[in-house]
């Protein structure tokens, strides 16, 4: 198998290489799949997943620079291979086991990029790509200060950002879709690694009409006794809420669940009721027919950096991360309720831990 090739672009790369490169990212069983995997060539996966992304095969042939014969052709010999039919010909679709190749296929692809990048840049400055999801309520005021910061210190990394809520990004991230993710903590997965980033106070938000709306500071007890709009019991934030209550002899009624902090704290701007929200959800500078309540007995929300433990991300993510923890230190005690440092995250839980 070491004399075998496969085309890269173009540039012919043995098999024992790639078997090389690839075991030092992933555990041995998976390499040896992913060894085998490479036999197929990779512009027939290149080609599956241009027809996932745009939809047809002249399409995806447009996407490529090629014809639309060349796409057939690599779609062909790929389902002859695989002993399975991959696109739907009336539909131009992918079947279900076309959507399963072309998830599988999508990090390989991306990984290849990863290997290319990282040796091209491994005595020069980062290039690459890099793509991150992040909360939507971080992202408001932290995302324009990091990609200032990497346009001019790392003016080689391209970033592509996908927002979302911890629910949404974690598996994104577990399937390879992204690279890393700024989620809230902590995180239940044994296969991610995280680290905080900062803390955040945790407040009620209601509209200048609402019946608490004459509250400057409320107890969970006093909380109890109003329906609210609280986070989905799945998630994290919604179980350090239960769990301080619960810690008070009360339990909060749920008037809807919303899974996502914005939308949570845009039905709480326009009155439909109360919201408990993290105080970035609140930037300082907005105005409105709306109250911020103090919550005590809620503990900060603590906001980190996520990423697989393998295989380990590229250098244009790593960088970014560097770069990530730079401009929290330098800005994140400006927004309101929010505190960076090792004082920050006063949770009887680490925050940085698997779980």
């Amino acid at each position: 198998m070491g004399s075998s090739r496969i085309g890269l672009g173009g540039s012919p790369i043995r098999l024992l290489d790639i078997s090389c490169l690839i075991s030092g990212y992933y555990s041995r069983r998976t390499a040896r799949y992913l060894v085998s995997f490479f036999v197929m060539e990779l512009r027939q996966l290149t080609s599956l997943l241009a027809i996932a992304d745009h939809g047809s095969f002249s399409a995806a042939a447009k996407s490529l620079g090629t014809v639309q014969s060349n796409v057939s052709a690599h779609i062909s010999r790929l389902e002859k291979d695989l002993g399975t039919t991959l696109i739907d010909r009336q539909s131009g679709q992918l079947t279900d086991e076309g959507l399963a190749v072309a998830e599988r296929a999508r990090r390989i692809v991306h990984e290849m990029d990863d290997i290319t990048s990282d040796l091209k840049t491994r005595d020069e400055e980062v290039t690459g790509e890099t793509r991150l999801g992040v909360l939507g309520t971080t992202a408001r005021w932290f995302m324009p200060r990091l990609l200032t910061s990497l346009s001019h210190s790392q003016p080689g990394i391209r970033t592509i950002v996908h927002e979302g809520s911890t629910s949404s990004l974690l598996p994104r991230l577990a399937n390879g879709t992204i690279d890393a993710a700024i989620v809230h903590l902590p995180v239940d997965d044994p296969e991610l690694m995280t680290q905080p980033l900062f803390a955040e106070d945790m407040l009620l938000l209601a509209h200048s009409k609402h019946a608490l709306a004459s509250y400057d500071t409320i107890s969970l007890t006093e909380l109890a006794t109003y329906p609210l709009l609280l986070p989905p019991r799945s998630t994290a934030f919604r179980r350090i809420v239960d769990r301080a209550a619960a810690n008070k002899g009360v339990a909060l009624q749920a008037q809807a669940e919303i899974d996502g902090v914005r939308l949570l704290a845009s039905l709480a701007f326009e009155g439909f009721g109360a919201a408990i929200v993290p105080a970035s959800a609140i930037p300082g500078w907005l105005k409105g027919d709306f109250v911020r309540i103090a919550v005590p007995e809620l503990p900060r929300r603590v906001v980190g950096w996520a990423q697989r433990r393998r295989p380990q991300p590229n250098r244009a993510t790593r960088a970014t991360l560097s770069v990530a923890q730079s401009v929290i230190e330098k800005y994140g005690t400006r927004q309101p309720g929010v505190y960076v440092g090792k004082g920050a995250f006063p949770l009887a839980r680490n925050p940085d831990s698997r779980a």
